[in-house]
């Protein structure tokens, strides 16, 4: 079942997460890949992986309230 936390939860969540998950992530992440025509509408604090947004190569990116942003160098993200 889900799990509720509001004490600091240290522990492994297996699985799928759907919704907003705040606090400290220790360990490795996996970002859900989008391309650049799929990515989702932009929301300040979110982070995606877009494996054709560094102009055909993979990149991370994250939003501000409107637009999504390439981490290594701070460009819009782009296919070509």
């Amino acid at each position: 079942g889900p799990v509720t936390s509001t004490n600091g939860f240290v522990g492994n969540v297996t699985g799928n997460v759907t919704g907003n998950v705040t606090g400290n992530v220790s360990g490795v992440a996996t970002l859900t890949s989008y391309t650049v025509s799929g990515v989702p509408s932009a929301a300040a604090g979110k982070v995606i992986y877009v494996s054709n947004g560094a102009n055909g190569a993979p990149v991370v990116a994250f939003a501000n309230a409107t637009t999504w942003y390439r981490c290594d160098t701070l460009g819009a993200l782009s296919a070509t």
